[in-house]
């Protein structure tokens, strides 16, 4: 059903839900799991692929340490880096590589808050063809 899930990070502690949830789920579905976390700042922005700066290593590091939580987990698990804005690099990926389901956490905003800001789970929920799994982190 879900041989491939992309799941999103954002680095911060709302991953946290995500990663939990789609632990059980691909044990069950026995799915393929993709790692995917956007670098998002000046360099990143900037340099691409050929960027350095400590955002890109910490990324780095961060993603890696996520990928051998889930392999430890028995999970086969691949972690990419993109570099830019979130929200066009998620559905580039979605659409250039595809996949069965986009699992993503939310930072629960509210109303106002979304409706001044938007929200990165939104914009890719409405912008692609796959399922997409949010859940609002706590």
């Amino acid at each position: 059903m879900y041989d491939t899930i992309l799941v999103t990070v954002d680095g911060t502690p709302t991953d946290r839900a995500i990663i939990d949830h789609v632990k059980q789920l691909a044990k069950l579905a026995h799915s393929r799991l993709v790692l995917l976390h956007v670098a998002d700042g000046w360099a990143a922005r900037t340099y691409g692929p050929d960027a350095v700066s400590p955002e890109i290593a910490e990324d780095t590091a961060y993603l890696q340490k996520l990928q051998m939580e889930f392999q430890a987990a028995g999970i086969h698990a691949e972690a990419e880096l993109a570099y830019g804005e979130p929200v066009d690099e998620i559905i580039k990926w979605v659409r250039q590589k595809g996949c069965d389901l986009v699992a993503m956490s939310t930072h629960g905003h509210r109303f106002l808050a979304d409706l001044f800001l938007g929200t990165t789970a939104t914009r890719v929920q409405h912008s692609i063809s796959v399922p997409v799994l949010l859940l609002r982190a706590k």
